[in-house]
């Protein structure tokens, strides 16, 4: 069975820099943060290291303190479920604010959760800071002071926590960072991020389902599903296997029009901020579209940003189960449309799927499998030009001037995605017309399926021969 990582989990009232601490010691700006109290609401995870100590670093959101949130509750649900699975948990508070009485109720929940527990004193730095006098009377140890934005401290917590998570190791090993996990209760098959994961981001219109789909892949209730819209704010992902095959799902905010986001405030042009850098560090996307919504341009324009960032693309139709009484032809009909409005995505498989009962949610996971195989294949050198040679003698280029255009070689020079280069023996360009023509015939011929080609055009330089040396 893979060994899991420890985790460590951050706790604390709203605003105190939970999500501030969690992208300093992640590296990365996973968690949105903003003045608004309850900002995160989904539970966020993300694999961290400290001195050799791999560990899960999760951040609760605001589950605790007073909100007007209409998905506090869930959100609730959720961080208690991540503070039962936590091996240390790390409770923020604010140096600035003191010790409030929303504190001493969260020391209460900390302790009931029997859990081992340090104490971050957050925002130190600033002169308005009260100290830390007052929050040793809650009981923990240690304390420790930090500043989440600037970064001080943030070592030495990190330090405590490396301790608490392995007691065994002595302080110079920690002061060393010689730290070394045992081998032999690790399983070599244990899923690590970036040890050949295909990263799946899963986008769309508020909405059509995308948190849905995510839990029905899961199969556990991950994420928060509301018919709010605007429900999902951080891009959250979770690793799962399949058939011995890793996946990071990334389930994303809902992606309105640039207009409506501006108009939407800070929160939510962060959250479609997040969306779209998942979008361009993904492999495969996967658009979900509200099947009884039908396409729409939006659709087309989240597309659109995947094609152009050369992802491998999945359309998927969800909630077809409110769409079986359309009759025998619906489908051919539906797909006609959904394929008109997004007509430069003709390489997508479409599926037709319900998240809500699991129909035909399974061939998900087979399509990504195979078009993450087809973002990464390569053709032979020798096979790729005997079939250019045969499909160029039959459809030759147009000839920009009076010179005819002959296609002298071809070669892949890169996947993921594929990238052919054509050397000629005039044209720098061909018409938008022919590339599409062998495009289209290259997937016909060696697959490609989900993922776009790249196309360039060279003109092969001709040497000029160096005249003979004679003897005087």
């Amino acid at each position: 069975m893979a060994k899991r990582n420890p985790s460590v989990v951050l706790v604390g009232r709203p605003n105190v820099g939970k999500s501030t601490l969690f992208n300093r010691i992640t590296g990365i700006r996973r968690a949105i943060v903003g003045p608004i109290a309850g900002t995160t609401r989904d539970v966020i995870a993300q694999q961290a290291e400290w001195l050799g100590v791999p560990f899960e670093l999760t951040d609760t959101g605001g589950m605790f303190g007073a909100s007007e949130d209409p998905m506090h509750e869930l959100v609730q649900q959720r961080g208690r479920r991540a503070i039962e699975a936590a091996d240390l948990l790390v409770f923020i508070v604010d140096g600035r604010e003191g010790l409030l009485p929303g504190d001493k109720e969260i020391a209460q929940a900390v302790r009931a959760a029997d859990k081992p527990a340090i104490i971050a004193i957050n925002k130190t730095d600033d002169r308005r800071a009260r100290g830390a006098m007052d929050f040793y009377q809650l009981g923990f140890d240690p304390v420790v002071e930090v500043s989440a934005e600037h970064g001080e401290g943030v070592g030495d917590l990190l330090d405590a926590v490396v301790h608490r998570l392995r007691p065994d190791a002595s302080a110079a090993d920690i002061a060393r960072g010689r730290i070394i996990e045992d081998d032999s209760s690790a399983d070599a098959d244990s899923p690590s991020p970036g040890s050949g994961e295909v990263s799946v981001s899963i986008v769309g219109r508020p909405n059509s389902g995308k948190s849905s789909l995510v839990n029905r892949l899961l199969r556990e209730e991950r994420m928060i599903v509301s018919e709010i819209p605007g429900t999902t704010r951080d891009a959250v992902d979770t690793l799962m296997t399949w058939h011995r095959r890793k996946f990071r799902i990334v389930d994303t905010a809902g992606i309105r029009r640039a207009g409506r986001v501006s108009r939407g405030g800070q929160v939510e042009t962060l959250s479609v901020m997040l969306a779209k850098r998942s979008i361009e560090a993904a492999d495969i996307v996967v658009l979900v579209v509200d099947a009884t919504a039908g396409t729409t341009d939006q659709d087309g324009a989240i597309a659109g940003e995947a094609d152009k960032a050369g992802r491998g693309v999945i359309i998927v139709a969800n909630k077809w189960d409110l769409m079986k009484d359309r009759g025998p032809d619906f489908v051919k009909t539906y797909d006609e449309d959904l394929r008109r409005q997004l007509k430069f995505l003709d390489y997508a498989p479409v599926l037709h799927i319900s998240a809500l009962t699991g129909e035909r949610a399974p061939k998900l996971l087979e399509t990504i499998d195979r078009v993450a195989a087809s973002r990464r294949k390569r053709v032979n050198t020798a096979e790729l030009n005997k079939f250019v040679a045969t499909i160029t003698a039959a459809h030759p280029p147009a000839s920009p001037g009076r010179r005819h255009v002959r296609v002298l070689y071809a070669a892949q020079t890169g996947v993921a995605p594929p990238t052919f280069v054509f050397f000629t023996n005039v044209a720098t360009k061909f018409h938008f017309s022919y590339e599409r023509f062998l495009v289209n015939q290259l997937r016909d011929e060696f697959g490609f399926e989900g993922t776009p080609i790249r196309f360039h055009v060279r003109t092969r330089r001709r040497t000029k021969a160096r005249p003979e040396h004679r003897e005087p």
